[in-house]
């Protein structure tokens, strides 16, 4: 049986669906593929160097922000985009990823996030015309995206505790080089993204991690458990 090991980054919290999700997920994926999956949380003030993530066959970036430390969660999807360690990033995830590769690939070093910086000159998140707490909406995944490869399908119903996403108007800046959207909403707003040049790099504002509440196991999740099999 193979053992696989992988970093949650984010500050746990048991009244947190997802993180509860997440767990669960990971534990009923393991049984499902025959993998020993083990997992293990990391506090985002605990992240202070390279070594805090290296030991690990993938990282999720959880939801639940603002996280303790955002230099810690970016230090956290930068080594994965870079070391090439597969990627998943939910919620708070997907917002840090948009946020590391605004910083550190496109150099927008001011690049940053409403809820923590509401004065920032680039907000590349931003709140949401409509906030998606505890909602269940269709998604709309692009054709020809790894994202639709995984789930064999272009429109999906996901869940959502969520009140800020991508700032439409940096969208085409920021999604006109590796980082590409993945999936929208009937919104037109961008939902999921993917990295083009990296083996498994997915974000999402949605939380696959939910499915497993319903009894049901996420492709994505389940993709993601697969890709950090060495």
């Amino acid at each position: 049986m193979d053992n696989i090991r992988i970093g949650l980054v984010g500050e746990f919290d048991d009244t947190v669906l997802a993180h509860r999700g997440i767990a669960l997920s990971l534990q009923a994926t393991g049984k499902l593929l025959g993998l020993s999956v083990a997992f293990e949380w990391l506090p985002t003030d605990r992240i202070v160097g390279i070594e805090s993530v290296s030991g690990f066959d993938g990282i999720w970036c959880v939801p639940a922000t603002p996280y303790r430390s955002m230099d810690g969660a970016l230090l956290a999807i930068r080594y994965a985009r870079e070391a090439r360690v597969p990627f998943l990033g939910t919620c708070g995830g997907f917002q840090h990823a948009i946020i590391e590769y605004a910083r550190n690939v496109l150099c927008w070093v001011d690049a940053d996030h409403a809820e923590s910086s509401p004065d920032s000159a680039c907000p590349v998140i931003s709140p949401l015309a409509c906030s998606l707490v505890e909602t269940t909406e269709k998604v709309n995944i692009f054709n020809h995206s790894g994202l639709a490869e995984i789930y064999g399908a272009t429109e999906i119903f996901e869940g959502y505790r969520c009140r800020y996403g991508l700032n439409p108007a940096f969208r085409q800046a920021l999604l006109s080089g590796s980082l590409r959207g993945a999936a929208d909403d009937a919104t037109g707003e961008i939902r999921a993204v993917e990295l083009s040049d990296h083996p498994f790099f997915f974000a999402t504002l949605f939380q696959p991690e939910r499915a497993v509440l319903k009894g049901e196991l996420s492709p994505l999740v389940r993709a993601f458990v697969q890709a950090c099999v060495v």
